[in-house]
């Protein structure tokens, strides 16, 4: 499990983040959402341990503050929104990157390392863009290789900064798909944030609603993403229905236009 007890962040002197709380059991999914600015993705930086913050993050009931960093690169992998892609790096080098924890100061990769790394392209069906440069990619081959570094961490819980970022609705389906997959079949724990309601309420086990730093509501689907919470949170117009028995968000413009 990763635990969040209390957490609270500052940034150039402001309250980004306050009294943020959550637990996510071993292999579910949890989704962050919440308007622009509400700190969904400094929330995941300070799980991560790349802000300071307040509160404590806990795996395994083991606080990450006290974890070495390569203690915690083997616990945890993140990917953030926007990552820095070389464009002359081949997909394979940028993949292993994510190794890196697992590779003393000063050393090169083993073979080891080089089977991982092959085994993760081959499963998100990159084996054949393994010599490509990043640069030549599409925005939902880019995607799944910023997936692929993180999986090669072999990191039991991922924690993905809107994963679906850029693509279009083909392109988005296929990643959550892909992730869901991986997600069963290894057993892995996710955090995601995700700026697709719908999205959120189709995929993931429960959901935080952040809202001006502080957690608004969290649950399952049906119960954070209701017409008044959305209303309230997001200012916005929305209908939600539930045609396979989870909410789906639709837009409605006011009745005075």
């Amino acid at each position: 499990m990763i635990e969040v007890r209390g957490l609270g962040v500052r940034l150039g002197g402001r309250a980004v983040l306050g009294d943020v709380g959550m637990a996510v059991p071993d292999g579910a999914w949890l989704a962050v959402i919440g308007p622009n600015g509400a700190g969904k993705s400094t929330l995941l930086k300070a799980m991560m341990g790349l802000l300071p913050h307040d509160g404590e993050v806990l795996v395994g009931g083991r606080g990450v503050r006290r974890m070495k960093p390569r203690e915690r690169g083997r616990l945890i992998a993140y990917a953030p929104q926007n990552p820095l892609l070389p464009p002359d790096m081949t997909v394979a080098d940028y993949a292993i990157l994510g190794r890196t924890p697992y590779i003393p100061y000063l050393a090169r990769e083993t073979a080891h390392d080089r089977e991982v790394t092959r085994s993760v392209l081959a499963r998100l069906d990159l084996a054949a863009f393994a010599d490509r440069p990043l640069g030549h990619l599409s925005g939902g081959e880019r995607q799944r290789v910023v997936l692929a570094r993180a999986l090669t961490q072999q990191a039991p819980i991922l924690l993905l900064d809107e994963p679906t970022t850029a693509l279009d609705l083909g392109h988005q389906q296929q990643v959550l798909e892909l992730l869901d997959r991986l997600r069963l079949d290894d057993g892995l724990t996710v955090v995601t944030t995700l700026h697709d309601l719908s999205l959120a309420g189709q995929y993931a086990d429960s959901l935080l609603l952040l809202s001006q730093g502080h957690a608004a509501a969290s649950g399952p689907p049906q119960d954070v993403l209701t017409e008044p919470l959305l209303t309230r949170h997001f200012d916005a117009h929305v209908q939600v229905t539930h045609p396979h028995g989870r909410p789906v968000i639709h837009l409605i413009r006011p009745a005075d236009r």
